[in-house]
């Protein structure tokens, strides 16, 4: 588990890519759940 193992962070973080060990960038998930709902109309 170091520099050159590709499925740590520190591996990734070596090598300059992402993936699941280390995402670009933090998803927030309450955000984008408001996003995604369709507005409502008041009336």
């Amino acid at each position: 588990m170091g520099k050159g193992d590709m499925k740590t962070k520190k591996g990734k973080v070596n090598r300059g890519t992402f993936g699941v060990s280390r995402p670009k960038r933090e998803i927030n998930k309450k955000a984008h759940a408001a996003q995604l709902e369709p507005k409502k109309s008041k009336k």
